[in-house]
């Protein structure tokens, strides 16, 4: 299955977070990349989740050449 490289806005607006940030994501979908970053976050901001669906949506997604485990890369929150 391809996987894909995903970039994802911080979805929490200010002033709970203060500069944004940004989500870099390894998944097969948009629906995986969601469950990824949620369960990272640990249900800390799910009054912000639709927000974080339409931020996936928008995200510049790039695929992979290589088969590679689904996985949260790197977070930058603030």
């Amino acid at each position: 299955m391809t996987k894909y490289f995903y970039t994802v806005d911080h979805f929490i607006p200010f002033p709970r977070s203060e500069y944004g940030g940004m989500w870099v994501v390894v998944a097969e979908n948009d629906e995986e990349c969601f469950d990824l970053i949620t369960a990272e976050d640990e249900g800390m901001n799910d009054d912000y989740y639709g927000r974080l669906r339409e931020n996936i949506q928008k995200a510049p997604v790039y695929a992979l050449a290589e088969n590679t485990e689904s996985c949260i890369v790197e977070q930058f929150t603030t």
